[in-house]
């Protein structure tokens, strides 16, 4: 069992998913939170099943931050 970093974020049309620490870019969405969760959960095991440990990068991510900035 490995802990994966991922980001679910809430817009106007529902919630998407998407993961940190592995290669590629898994998305998901879903209605609610929870369902985003589950769709994000399906995602990665669908992806670890068929790539297997290729799949994690090598660096490992310890936290993520959220930033801003401005751009003109």
């Amino acid at each position: 069992m490995k802990s994966i970093n991922i980001i679910i974020e809430k817009h106007p049309e529902g919630y998407v998913a998407y993961l940190l620490g592995l290669s590629g870019v898994l998305l998901s969405k879903g209605n609610t939170y929870q369902e985003a969760l589950e769709n994000i959960k399906f995602t990665i095991k669908f992806h670890l099943e068929n790539f297997r440990k290729e799949t994690f990068q090598d660096e490992c991510i310890i936290t993520t931050f959220i930033g801003e900035i401005t751009v003109n």
